[in-house]
């Protein structure tokens, strides 16, 4: 399962049925779930954790030192779950102990050739970044959102779930959970019907979404204005309690 060119620690911990392929190197504080599979030239260094049923293709660099003038060698992480696809040309970097001090990374998601995951990102499940998509620090992306190929996201960012930002575009507030965003400076082009259609949403999930977004971002209100008129308008829906919550919370401000 290991190729002989294959340099491993050896204090690096290996489940059983994983496969590392050629001239690939694995560095001591990395762990390794049962059969995931590492391809050839591939480097995971630092503390490092990888779950199990993972793919790696070539060339990927995990765990690499975060690209922070501040970080000075201290033990930071990057956790992986379970059945992660990371095709060519990825790199991951870890946290930085000034911060949360780990990247994590939930189960199930798809990262394409040549994206980039910075330091102390927080990435969920089912999570897509297609090719080349690239995210600055401290980058909050929720379950099942997709990033479009080319596409920048500024630091301290938040995606919301079931979000999608189109290629090419450069995000530097918030996208609120459900909607479709697009732009060199994104904005808000409505809901994500498709996808929410594709996830199974229903039709009562969908109204009350639309009502909510032409309320909150087509009438003109402030949000605490938006907040009553939904109140006595839309269904108080667990969607829409999510779509408020994260709206309410946002820090870098919200994408229009």
């Amino acid at each position: 399962m290991i190729h002989q060119t294959a340099i491993i620690d050896s204090q690096a911990e290996l489940a059983s049925g994983v496969e590392v392929g050629p001239y690939s190197i694995i560095g001591p504080q990395v762990k390794i779930g049962r059969n995931t599979k590492i391809g050839p030239h591939v480097v995971i260094d630092g503390w490092t954790h990888i779950g199990e049923g993972c793919t790696v293709f070539q060339f990927a660099s995990i765990g690499a030192l975060p690209q922070d003038l501040k970080y000075k060698g201290e033990e930071s992480w990057v956790i992986m779950g379970n059945n992660n696809t990371i095709r060519e040309f990825v790199t991951i970097n870890r946290g930085t102990s000034w911060s949360q001090g780990k990247t994590t990374i939930g189960n199930n998601n798809f990262f394409m050739a040549y994206s980039h995951v910075a330091h102390d990102c927080k990435i969920g499940n089912h999570v897509i970044l297609a090719n080349a998509a690239t995210l600055a620090g401290h980058i909050t992306i929720e379950d099942c959102a997709i990033v479009g190929g080319l596409v920048g996201v500024h630091q301290f960012v938040r995606l919301g779930c079931h979000s999608i930002i189109g290629g090419g575009s450069g995000v530097n507030k918030d996208v609120p959970p459900y909607m479709m965003a697009n732009g060199q400076r994104a904005k808000l082009y409505g809901l994500n019907t498709t996808g929410l259609q594709r996830h199974h949403f229903s039709e009562e999930a969908l109204t009350n979404l639309k009502k909510a977004y032409r309320i909150i971002f087509r009438s003109g209100l402030t949000l605490e204005k938006a907040s009553d008129q939904l109140a006595h308008e839309v269904e108080n829906s667990p969607e829409v309690k999510h779509l408020i919550h994260f709206i309410e919370s946002s820090e870098r401000g919200i994408t229009r």
